[in-house]
Order: structure tokens, then C-alpha cells, then sequence
């Protein structure tokens, strides 16, 4: 709330389209008519508006008397559901020896077009009117700018020492910004953070992304942020557990952690029979497409959510279960045709680091390299409104009760021996009946 001597100078601003003055004290659809344009702020100056009770447009004040009843009105404005969305704002009295002056203080709002009882106010210069439907359309185009993702918003407990900046300089800035250009940077860390979207000047802390990528602890912040693995011996959740972990950390180090848990647990491999006197190697699933999943599960996920990104490896399938569904102009009908990314700051930083390549091929791609390595297509299930569920299942070439790949024959002896033998005791062999 501003001060007294503020209010003063107020008194007699020349700022007429954030100052209303009024010497009534009851016309409550006033009132709200006013903190509705302040909120809505046509001009975009960013500033507050106040509505002042007790002073005449000259600034003199007109000796009111500010009583609880009267305080208790205004202060009801902000919540009685008339004015929506709910407008930011703050009401004290300031007693003057003159008379009391009642100051709602109100802030622009960053989901404009606000409305009282369904229609628009702004202010235009000293007077208050209903917008126009170009006014309105210009409000809501205001609005769309300043709808900020998660990853872009200010993490407000979290400081600059919770984040690793010299991994995000070596990592980060030094590769986004070339080495000599990064290496000559002699500007204040938080300066050159900012300058990607990491630091919010305003509220002097990092961004959610900068604690996502590049945080000590972003759980302490984030508590649903880490893989919960799980492999079961059975088909369900509810069979044997046979290995569980927790993998966490930023995502310098969760990501590698995941890819060291692909190649030493998780993909496996076998010698298969291909023919007489070849073999190659299977496995169970192919790594480029479940890193790929996981990957894209890390970078799509709903951060706000407490639910962990859920990894679980069953005997014959796998299961990917992430926070958060499809996400603005992906829809379950143009899937996967049409993407959108909910984190794009993480987005662009994942593909600086060397995850991901944001090409929109990621779907297409999983699903050729299934084909090749000889797994069913993966099922990806986008119907669940706030959760993303991938089904893979093992590859038959793995799991071929024969050793082989689906359709193939194992020889019998006489056919095996036929490579070593002359035709007259190939005959013999067969006469005797070896393969039956």
C-alpha cells in the first residue's frame, strides 16, 4: 500500500486515468466500475490506479468521516464475485485534519479483459466508459502475452546459491552463446541469466526452469520432479517387485542417470538364431526409442504436479506414465501430427544440452525403430486429461520360445549334418529317420 505522503501527491496528480476522486460514499456500482478499469489498464502503463473517497476532483478533500462499515464495503469489492476475474488490490484510510480519505489501491491485471457484472470498463484519460469491442479484443490480446509458461516464472523461495551456476555456464551459456562470446561475458551472473529466460530481475530469484535444469535440490521445490523406477516380475503392479529406484537431480544429472539406467538395467540383450551357422544379437527393446520417450516425458511433464514421472518394466511390456496430458494446440485428434511444448524454456534448453532436437519427429521415429528392432508399434494412450501414458511392449525376436525370429524353423540334425556329409550318406541319414 502507498503511504501517506504519496497519497498526497496524489491528491493533485495530472495521471487522471489511474486517479479517481470522489466525495460519495455510497454508490457501491461506482466504486466497482472504477477498480474495474483501473484493473483492466487500457493505456498498459503497468502502473496502479487508485480510487480516492473524500477528495474533490481539485484534490481538496471534503471531510469524510471513514468508518469500519464504510471500510468493511470496499474491502468486500475485491471477492463479492462481481468484478472477475478478481482484481489485485489493497484498501486502508488515511486520516487527514481536514477529513479521512478511504484509498483502494488497485494493480493492472494480467488476465485482462477484467469484467464488473459482465461488461468491460477502462479508463480513457479522466473519465471511465465501456470498451469498445477493438478495446476489448486489445485486452485480450494483452492477456495472451502475459500468460508466462511455469518453466518462465519466477521460483520465489528459491536464491541464487540453489542453483549450480558454474554447471550452468559450462553447460548452458557457454554452449548457447559460442566460447568466445560466453567467455567474454563479464556481466553479473544474474544479468546473464536473465538474458536467457533463468533469472527474474524483478523478484531477484531464478526461474523454475534454472531450478529444474540447474538446481541443487529441485525437489525442495518441486516435489513430484524425479523417476520412479519399477520392474516386476509379473505382468501387473500387483506381482513380485524385483528392483526399484528413485532417480533424481537437476536435469544435467537425472538425464544421464536415465540413460545409464537404459543401458546397464533395462535393455537387454541375446544371441538369437538366424541360421546354421549364424547367430546375431536381439534385445528386448530398442534404446534410441524408450531414451526417446523418457526423454520427451522429462520435457513435456506437468511440474506442478506431485506425481513422479513413472517408469515401470513388467515381463513383457513396459509402462511410461507422465504428469500432465496434451498441452495446448495438441489435441487427441491431431496426435501426433500437431505438438506443443508446456516447458518451452526446458524445451530449448534440453535440446542446448543435447537431448532432444524439437523437429516434431520423436513419435514417428520410436516407432520406426520399434518396427526394426521387431517390437509391436507403442500404444500411446492421450486420453487421460492430466496424464501421458506410453505402452511398449518386448520384442518378439527376443522373446521366441525357439531362440529365433518369429517364423523361423529350427533346422533339424540331418540338415545341419547335410552341410558336412556326401549325398550317399546324406541318404543315410535320412533313411534312418534322424528328424522324426
Amino acid at each position: 500500500m502507498t503511504t501517506k505522503d504519496e497519497i498526497q501527491e496524489l491528491l493533485h496528480s495530472t495521471e487522471t486515468y489511474r486517479v479517481e476522486r470522489t466525495t460519495s460514499s455510497g454508490d457501491m456500482d461506482k466504486f466497482q466500475e472504477a477498480i474495474c478499469a483501473f484493473a483492466n489498464d487500457l493505456p498498459n502503463s503497468r502502473k496502479n490506479g487508485y480510487l480516492i473517497l473524500g477528495a474533490y476532483d481539485n484534490g481538496t478533500l471534503a471531510g469524510l468521516k471513514v468508518t469500519d462499515d464504510l471500510l468493511k464495503k470496499i474491502v468486500a469489492i475485491r471477492s463479492n464475485g462481481n468484478i472477475l476475474p478478481i482484481p489485485v488490490m489493497s484498501v486502508d484510510r488515511f486520516q487527514f485534519p481536514e477529513g479521512d480519505l478511504l484509498v483502494a489501491e488497485v494493480s493492472p491485471s494480467d488476465l485482462p479483459p477484467v469484467r464488473y457484472r459482465g461488461r468491460t470498463f477502462i479508463r480513457i484519460g479522466p473519465r471511465r466508459d465501456i470498451a469498445t469491442e477493438a478495446e476489448e479484443r486489445i485486452l485480450a490480446e494483452r492477456r495472451m502475452s502475459f500468460m508466462a509458461t511455469f518453466d518462465t516464472m519466477p521460483c520465489l523461495a528459491a536464491k541464487l546459491n540453489d542453483i549450480n551456476t558454474d554447471l550452468l555456464r559450462t553447460k548452458y551459456l557457454i554452449p548457447l552463446l559460442g566460447n568466445e562470446l560466453g567467455e567474454s561475458d563479464t556481466r553479473p551472473i544474474e544479468e546473464q541469466m536473465a538474458a536467457v529466460g533463468m533469472y527474474d530481475t524483478e523478484h531477484q530469484c531464478p526461474t523454475y526452469a534454472a531450478v529444474v535444469l540447474f538446481g541443487y535440490k529441485p525437489r525442495h521445490f518441486m516435489p513430484g520432479l524425479y523417476v520412479q523406477y519399477v520392474l516386476f516380475k509379473g505382468e501387473d503392479v500387483t506381482s513380485e517387485v524385483e528392483n526399484e529406484m528413485q532417480l533424481e537431480g537437476n536435469y544435467c544429472e537425472l538425464l544421464l542417470r536415465l540413460e545409464s539406467l537404459l543401458e546397464l538395467s533395462v535393455i537387454k540383450k541375446k544371441p538369437v538364431f538366424v541360421s546354421i551357422l549364424r547367430e546375431e544379437m536381439a534385445s528386448n527393446y530398442p534404446y534410441q526409442a524408450i531414451r526417446e520417450i523418457l526423454l520427451n516425458a522429462c520435457m513435456h511433464r506437468d511440474m506442478q504436479n506431485n506425481t513422479p514421472l513413472r517408469f515401470y518394466e513388467f515381463a513383457s511390456h513396459m509402462e511410461i506414465l507422465n504428469a500432465g496430458g496434451l498441452y495446448g494446440n495438441a489435441r487427441p485428434e491431431n496426435f501426433p501430427s500437431v505438438n506443443d511444448y508446456r516447458n518451452p524454456l526446458v524445451a530449448s534448453a534440453m535440446k542446448t544440452l543435447g537431448y532432444v532436437n524439437m523437429f516434431n519427429r520423436g513419435v514417428g521415429q520410436v516407432q520406426t525403430d520399434l518396427k526394426e528392432n521387431g517390437n509391436p508399434p507403442a500404444e500411446f494412450n492421450v486420453n487421460l486429461i492430466t496424464a501421458f501414458k506410453v505402452d511398449v511392449k518386448v520384442s518378439q525376436s527376443y522373446t521366441n520360445e525357439t531362440g529365433g525370429k518369429v517364423g523361423d524353423d529350427i533346422p533339424c540334425l540331418s540338415q545341419v549334418l547335410s552341410l558336412f556329409l556326401s549325398p550317399v550318406e546324406r541318404n543315410a541319414v535320412e533313411e534312418d529317420g534322424v528328424c522324426n
